[in-house]
């Protein structure tokens, strides 16, 4: 029998508990996206440089791609995902924002990635997730404001958060 996957979203403090160590992480390897990669991210969805200052962590059963040998990281997945599965602005809401969500399944192989530089299909990444909590270089709503080209005018540079302060 084959268990639909389930997203929910979780309490923070759940969260924290389960999820805040790398350890808890699924399969033979675990790793952060580096931050080349970070900076790849933020112009694939077209959000402002140094948006996003979490780590990117990722885990699975082989950490490079099979073919080209680049180490798999959350660029892959989200460029995966934008064909299709989820749009960027979504993507950018589930990097930047306070919610938390975790797949309620044993973490099987993460269906649909696809190396963003060669296109060969990952077979054996396991879980990827975002300690974004403290990290957030701007507040969320600026960023998708900026992304959709809305303008900031009259906003105070004071009142928005500066780089590396966490964000409440």
């Amino acid at each position: 029998m084959t268990r639909q996957r389930e997203t929910v979203e979780v309490d923070p403090v759940l969260f924290r508990a389960v999820y805040d160590s790398p350890a808890s992480l699924p399969g033979a390897h675990r790793w952060t996206t580096p931050e080349s990669d970070v900076r790849r991210i933020e112009k694939l969805l077209g959000m402002p440089l140094r948006s996003i200052g979490a780590p990117l962590w990722v885990s699975g059963d082989e950490p490079d791609c099979p073919k080209c040998g680049r180490r798999v990281t959350w660029y892959d997945i989200v460029s995966s995902a934008l064909s299709g599965v989820h749009d960027r602005m979504m993507i950018a809401t589930v990097i930047l924002g306070d919610r938390k969500y975790v797949n309620t399944e044993v973490p099987d192989a993460i269906a649909g990635v696809r190396c963003a530089d060669c296109r060969t299909p990952i077979e054996g990444l396991r879980s990827f997730k975002c300690h974004n909590w403290a990290y957030a270089f701007e507040a969320l709503e600026a960023v998708r404001e900026r992304m959709t080209g809305a303008s900031v005018v009259g906003r105070q540079l004071a009142d928005e958060p500066q780089a590396g302060a966490p964000v409440e």
